[in-house]
């Protein structure tokens, strides 16, 4: 029986504008609306966040859906 190990990366803030090209402060005031994933905390109690790069993907993914739907109408 094969054993399929999927690696997860964390992007952190700093790793967000150049993949999804908004602004540190754009991505904060999405998440505030509800409408960006929220990071989450890589050690309990810690001070540092980020996101699966899946999670992310999925996002970037969904806006695209999002996007050639709205085209049709």
């Amino acid at each position: 029986m094969a054993i399929e190990i999927k690696r997860q990366r964390i992007l952190r803030m700093q790793d967000l504008p150049d993949r999804i090209g908004f602004r540190p402060s754009t991505i904060y005031e999405l998440i505030a609306k509800g409408k960006f994933p929220r990071p989450f905390k890589l050690m309990p109690g810690g001070r540092a966040a980020g996101w699966l790069e899946a999670t992310i993907d999925d996002w970037i993914a969904s806006r695209n859906d999002d996007s050639q739907h709205n085209n049709t109408k």
